[in-house]
């Protein structure tokens, strides 16, 4: 059963709102897939804060008209299921991560803001780390230096006391 006017006008502005806050958009094809799979799907989006949802074409195509995301028109043919997020790679991973063990799911592309991007360039966000984990080695990377430089002043008194230990059993066994 289709939608009438005003569901249509509700999906477009839904799909617009998470658009304007979107840092990544990919499309992928869903035909053959089982219920049971695309449930499993969506609650791994849901997890990862991915806003997943099957739309019909003509309605995205409205819903990115004038934004950074308007090049990715071209890559809206045939079923598609569509995830969006906040963070850069979150959507990539989710539906790279499920199409590799469900062959059934075809990943058709995908667009950050003001790029579009194909498969490939997909399939390469995917295996980039999270912000988190890059955050942790920035973290890291910065602390090194200051735990080494902490380790060497220990350093000196541990010297020093292990010096008056040796002189203490050296005096004990004369």
């Amino acid at each position: 059963m289709g939608l009438n006017l005003e569901e249509k006008k509700a999906v477009v502005a839904e799909v617009s709102a998470q658009v304007a806050g979107a840092q990544a958009i990919v499309v992928a094809e869903y035909r053959g897939l089982e219920v049971g799979n695309i449930t499993t799907l969506r609650a791994n989006a849901r997890k990862e804060g991915v806003y997943l949802r099957v739309l019909k074409n003509t309605l995205v195509r409205r819903a990115v008209a004038g934004t950074p995301f308007e090049g990715l028109q071209g890559q809206m043919v045939g079923p598609l299921i569509y995830g969006i997020s906040k963070d850069p790679v979150a959507a990539a991973k989710v539906l790279h991560e499920f199409a590799k063990s469900n062959d059934k799911l075809v990943i058709k592309g995908g667009a950050m803001p003001n790029y579009v991007m194909d498969v490939n360039g997909v399939k390469a966000l995917a295996t980039m780390p999270s912000r988190e984990e890059l955050l942790s080695k920035l973290l890291g990377t910065m602390q090194a230096p200051i735990a080494q430089f902490v380790r060497t002043l220990n350093e000196v008194p541990t010297k020093f006391v292990r010096g008056l230990a040796a002189v203490r059993d050296q005096k004990q066994a004369a």
